[in-house]
């Protein structure tokens, strides 16, 4: 899946049009176009946007990434730990 597709589902499951997202970023509707459409791609401080807007990160927007990613963002450090802890001894890292 190219960046446009995946910017599209994301905008489209956050249930946002375009021009929503647009607003949200500082840019127009046509530029969500473009992007969506691969016609322009978005400079490196809007994929930041992008990505804090869909709690994924940049290298998941860009398709760089295959693995999951949690957003954390707004819990104690200690209860990042913890979450990290579960993965862990979940993957079977923790013994």
């Amino acid at each position: 899946m190219d960046f446009g597709s995946r910017l599209k589902s994301l905008r489209t499951k956050a249930g946002l049009t375009q021009a929503q997202l647009g607003n949200l970023v500082g840019v127009t509707k046509s530029v969500i176009s473009y992007y969506e459409l691969q016609e322009r791609s978005p400079s490196p401080d809007l994929l930041i946007k992008l990505s804090q807007i869909f709690h994924v990160s940049t290298d998941e927007l860009l398709g760089v990434s295959k693995g999951e990613s949690v957003d954390v963002t707004g819990l104690k450090q200690e209860d990042v730990l913890l979450i990290r802890n579960l993965v862990e001894r979940l993957r079977g890292e923790g013994k």
